[in-house]
């Protein structure tokens, strides 16, 4: 056996999957039905709990548990500063949204997202087999409550910086996100997201030799041939968002998971306008108008979250694909529209048959 499928069969084997395959947590396109599909077929479920109160969060997991006692993967958002306010700001972005949707309330960018610390307990209450962190570290007692639980830390992170600092906080695991992956970027600091972008297989290898745990490779993988290079560069596991996007149990909005089919890679764009923070989105017309030089540029997050709520809602009820928050890896239209329950099992066997020496169908 290869060592890149020895090191992928023990990753496995440590958390009880039968694939190397992780469901990437997305806020708002992490429901159970997807969830219990991935698990179904061997990999790891997740929860993007970022929007979720802890009720919300309890509710989830029973409901996910109700489907079987499989490892599951919650997500955490690291809480970034205070934003600073501009009033006289926040007025023309709101004159600039309602040429693009609803009127937008005076009060829209006070939106918070949920107490952190609150959310921490639900995710201790729920004793996961691993919690995740993006846009940073959790806090030093987090972290040792983590380990008095035996839940494990995957850490994201977008540089090599990053991953050294996460392994030395105590992470089990690092999830390397490449530039390539749809949604949010992970950076710890907001303000560098964009500028220091690295694609995963610059960064891979890099996180890989600087550190000495595991590392899950995220952003562009949607096949075989990804999966396959991704272990040869030192990864122990994959991690899928985009790639689950376009299934049945994912529940998107119709016309963003048709988009996905056919969206060629320079058809995504890094973007803040939806909500303050960097992500991979489509490139639709709203996107596209938020980048030109006469519109007011982006609020901090979360300000720019509620002042696009609105918007986002009305654009998902119309089927509005252009002005719909939809986010797109670079490698969309190389995923398939099946359950996971049908592919994941594929793509794992292609990728190891192409780390024998093989040929995948996809190849």
């Amino acid at each position: 056996m290869s060592a890149a499928l020895a090191r992928a069969e023990a990753f496995a084997a440590r958390f009880g999957l039968r694939l190397p395959v992780l469901m990437a947590p997305m806020a708002g396109a992490s429901p159970v039905a997807l969830a219990a599909a991935v698990a179904d077929a061997g990999g790891m479920a997740a929860l993007g709990a970022l929007p979720m109160p802890p009720p919300a969060i309890a509710e989830w997991v029973a409901a996910y548990r109700r489907t079987g006692d499989r490892p599951l993967q919650i997500n955490l958002w690291i809480p970034d500063p205070p934003p600073v306010r501009d009033a006289t700001h926040e007025e023309a972005l709101r004159a600039f949204l309602a040429r693009h949707g609803p009127p937008v309330p005076p009060d829209a960018g006070d939106a918070r997202p949920p107490d952190f610390a609150a959310q921490c307990e639900a995710l201790l209450a729920a004793r996961p087999t691993a919690a995740s962190s993006i846009m940073g570290l959790y806090p030093e007692r987090v972290v040792q409550r983590l380990k008095d639980a035996g839940i494990a830390w995957f850490a994201n992170v977008t540089t090599v910086a990053e991953a050294r600092a996460a392994a030395a906080a105590g992470a089990d695991v690092i999830v390397a996100q490449g530039a390539e992956a749809g949604g949010h970027r992970g950076a710890f600091d907001a303000a560098r997201a964009r500028d220091e972008a690295v694609g995963l297989f610059a960064l891979l290898p890099q996180v890989v030799d600087a550190v000495d745990v595991p590392v899950v490779a995220t952003g562009g993988i949607a096949d075989a041939r990804g999966v396959a290079a991704a272990l040869l560069l030192g990864a122990s596991a994959v991690q899928l968002g985009t790639a689950l996007l376009r299934t049945p149990e994912a529940g998107v909005a119709p016309c963003w998971a048709a988009a996905l089919a056919t969206l060629a890679p320079e058809a995504t764009r890094l973007t803040r306008a939806f909500s303050g923070r960097w992500g991979r989105a489509i490139a639709t017309d709203y996107v596209r108008a938020a980048a030109a030089p006469d519109a007011p540029p982006p609020a901090p997050y979360p300000v720019q979250r509620g002042l696009t709520a609105a918007m986002r809602q009305a654009a998902e009820a119309a089927g509005d694909l252009r002005h719909l928050q939809a986010w797109a890896g670079q490698a969309a239209a190389l995923a398939h529209a099946d359950s996971p329950r049908v592919t994941l099992p594929r793509l794992w066997a292609d990728a190891r048959n192409l780390l024998a020496g093989g040929a995948s169908e996809a190849a």
